[in-house]
């Protein structure tokens, strides 16, 4: 493995939100690195390599510079307000595993004890897409909080850009710390002091201190204006001039201070702050997505000869964007599952479109048809049963076969030089 092919492999893995791998990877490859410097780089992507492909559900045993990391991958089906399954050791390993909970899971409570009064304020700041740096003491410190920002939005998916430790020497340095046009949609976790003076333009700056509990609440960070962040001794706080449409959730405080009293694991507490949060996000999204809903129409209205429309983007926000580009997605799936459906199931004697129909004796059908009008329902037809099955289309195998069919005859009834031509196709 060349020097390219090494730095590609450790650039994807921390390009993939899997926070908990990333950082157990750190954590065993940096000791070893100031010692043996590029070789060891490359002995390890050569391990990475070997890994299995990552299956959503699955615990897989990794192994890297001697030790085994058991990890489990998140599943869509796993609930957001859940805690994350610990992997089973279901077999003996030499050396003992590293046991992961989850790849991608963030310990929320530890992230947030200080900011928890502001919380519902930065859910707003990352719903909306607003630039927001995260200074924190440290690059563990201020990546988690990155990460952590950037989850609380479940189900929702943050599609906006985040770097969750970036320096001076980012390639994006110049144009994130120019005063000559408005921030980027992004979160960016720094350490440097100097980004204090460079960042002083931006509309939200969280500055961190050590993630330490004090008393029975954790010492609160204050809400300041941003012409207080001026100079490099700038304490922490909350550096906004953002006046925020939800109010502090006092009921939340209250259950996790009298989590903090009852000396609730952090594990409990963030399972109970990633639900308020889920609750937030459904309570917002219900409005949209019933409308969406009702942009799908009925079963009984899907039929071979209809054409369906397409609906225009209606989100200025890259969240909402990626929120209805997924929606869309689904609906247009769920479409051509219905229509291929129809098609297999399209009744005798009613008209037919350009598109598709079929009659059940559909040698009729085809006598009054021109072959170009066949070559182009052929190539139509043969696109759909491709992307059914790309894309994992819920349409049932009967209905696929019996398209098919559909296809294989038209084919056979055309002379012989189209049917070379289609079966190259």
């Amino acid at each position: 493995m060349g020097d390219c092919a090494g730095s590609g492999s450790l650039v994807l893995v921390s390009r993939l939100p899997y926070v908990n791998l990333f950082q157990a990877l750190l954590q065993l490859v940096a000791p070893e690195y100031f010692d043996k410097l590029d070789p060891c780089l490359e002995a390890v992507c050569s391990e990475i390599d070997q890994w299995p492909l990552p299956v959503p559900g699955q615990t897989l045993n990794l192994p890297v510079m001697g030790v085994v990391i058991q990890v489990r991958i998140p599943s869509r089906v796993d609930r957001p307000d859940s805690s994350p399954a610990r992997p089973l050791n279901q077999e003996k390993l030499l050396p003992v595993p590293l046991v992961l909970p989850s790849a991608c899971e963030v310990d929320l409570f530890r992230c947030f004890q200080p900011v928890l009064i502001h919380i519902q304020m930065l859910w707003e700041w990352v719903l909306l897409g607003e630039p927001l740096v995260v200074m924190g003491p440290s690059p563990a410190v201020s990546s988690e909080v990155v990460l952590a920002l950037t989850s609380c939005l479940a189900p929702l998916r943050y599609c906006c850009d985040y770097r969750p430790y970036f320096t001076i020497h980012d390639s994006e340095f110049k144009e994130y710390t120019t005063r000559t046009q408005a921030p980027p949609n992004v979160i960016l976790g720094v350490t440097n002091p100097f980004f204090i003076k460079m960042l002083q333009h931006w509309p939200h700056v969280l500055r961190l201190g050590d993630l330490k509990m004090a008393g029975d609440l954790p010492k609160q960070v204050k809400l300041k204006k941003p012409a207080k962040l001026r100079t490099l001794e700038a304490k922490p706080g909350l550096y906004t001039a953002y006046r925020a449409f939800l109010h502090k959730d006092k009921v939340l405080i209250k259950r996790l201070l009298k989590g903090i009293h009852k000396k609730r694991s952090s594990e409990a507490q963030s399972t109970l702050l990633r639900r308020h949060l889920l609750e937030l996000t459904q309570s917002f999204i219900f409005p949209l997505e019933h409308y969406m809903a009702s942009l799908m129409p009925l079963q009984k209205a899907i039929t071979p000869w209809k054409v369906r429309g397409s609906q225009g983007r209606f989100f200025r926000s890259p969240n909402f964007d990626g929120w209805y580009r997924q929606r869309h997605r689904e609906m247009m799936h769920k479409l051509e599952a219905l229509h291929l459906e129809a098609i297999s199931e399209a009744p005798g004697g009613q008209k037919a479109g350009l598109l598709v129909l079929f009659l059940q004796n559909i040698k009729v059908w085809m006598k009054d048809k021109s072959e170009v009008e066949l070559v182009d329902l052929v190539l139509k037809l043969r696109e759909k049963l491709a992307r059914a099955r790309h894309h994992h289309l819920p349409v049932k195998e009967e209905a696929l076969r019996q398209v098919g069919q559909y296809v294989t005859t038209i084919v056979d009834s055309l002379p012989e030089d189209l049917q070379a031509v289609l079966c190259h196709q």
